[in-house]
């Protein structure tokens, strides 16, 4: 796997004055394929997502649950074991609360958090929860107009990189916030590929593999 690196997230200041980034640690992905797999929504999933959501907007912890979201997300995809603990059927309900409790406790998640997870275990739930934290981070992109763009690169990208790619992308875009997501794939020998927008449908390659291909079309030609 590769080394640690960190997210930015790109934000235009309300005051208009200045802007700023909020960085935060995420395992990044090691690739092999920079195709996008699309995985099917599910009704359960976005009923407990927007539920979640329009809770936590009347109570303003919207950003705080989103951050502990992504602190689950990150563990689960770190720790496959427990994952497969949690959405065990056979698997009782008190055992799975006490390691999502620990789990909150050493996070300090927010309360809405703890008792959403609970809630997810009570109703037998727990195998939606990687697709749940998906739909709700459409749902929390939408309401904060948060663009999300996945970054390609040869190699691990330094933050002044990253800053200045999310400074790009919000100027192309307009959107007011900028979320980052990294990737390293080394077939791409060097340089970095950006895909944006609904679907990814925004693609941007600045990469050495992409220009190798367009020379070999023009000879082609």
């Amino acid at each position: 796997m590769a080394a640690s690196m960190q997210s930015i997230s790109f934000a235009r200041s309300t005051a208009g004055s200045t802007s700023s980034l909020r960085r935060k640690n995420v395992a990044p992905r090691r690739i092999v394929n920079t195709q996008a797999q699309a995985k099917a929504s599910s009704p359960v999933a976005g009923g407990y997502a927007a539920a979640l959501v329009d809770a936590c907007k009347s109570a303003g912890a919207l950003e705080a649950v989103h951050d502990d979201l992504e602190t689950v997300a990150g563990y689960l995809a770190a720790n496959e074991g427990t994952a497969a603990f949690l959405a065990n059927p056979v698997v009782g309900e008190e055992k799975k609360k006490e390691i999502l409790q620990k789990l909150a406790g050493e996070a300090s998640f927010h309360a809405f958090t703890t008792n959403f997870m609970q809630l997810l275990v009570d109703k037998k739930r727990m195998n939606q929860l990687s697709a749940i934290i998906e739909e709700f981070e459409t749902l929390f992109c939408e309401a904060t107009d948060t663009q999300v763009a996945t970054v390609t690169s040869a190699v691990k990208l330094e933050n002044e990189q990253q800053f200045m790619i999310a400074k790009k992308l919000q100027e192309m875009t307009g959107a007011k916030n900028i979320k980052l997501k990294p990737e390293v794939d080394e077939s791409l020998l060097g340089g970095f590929v950006v895909q944006y927008g609904k679907d990814g449908s925004g693609f941007i390659d600045m990469s050495v593999k992409g220009q190798v291909r367009q020379l070999s079309n023009v000879f082609v030609q």
